[in-house]
């Protein structure tokens, strides 16, 4: 029977570092055109109105305004009213 543990790449595993996905802003917060929303991998959330998809799913605004989260049909929406 052995009296040493095994040293082999189990030891040595390194996790990789988080890609800070998730919302980032919240309902009734000011924000400009260009801002990130929500960082998410696939379409968990929909772009509503004044809000555009990047290529990685990246939901973000195009105009200023006030972001307000909505559900229609059971499907998570973010939008961005203006003050006009």
């Amino acid at each position: 029977m052995s009296t040493h543990k095994a040293a082999g790449k189990a030891r040595q595993h390194v996790s990789p570092a988080g890609k800070r996905l998730g919302v980032k802003v919240s309902a009734k917060q000011k924000v400009s055109a260009g801002e990130v929303l929500i960082r998410q991998r696939g379409t968990k959330v929909g772009a509503g109105k004044n809000v555009k998809v990047g290529r990685d799913h990246t939901l973000y605004s195009v105009a200023d305004g006030i972001v307000k989260f909505t559900t229609k049909l059971g499907k998570k929406f973010i939008n961005v009213f203006t003050s006009s």
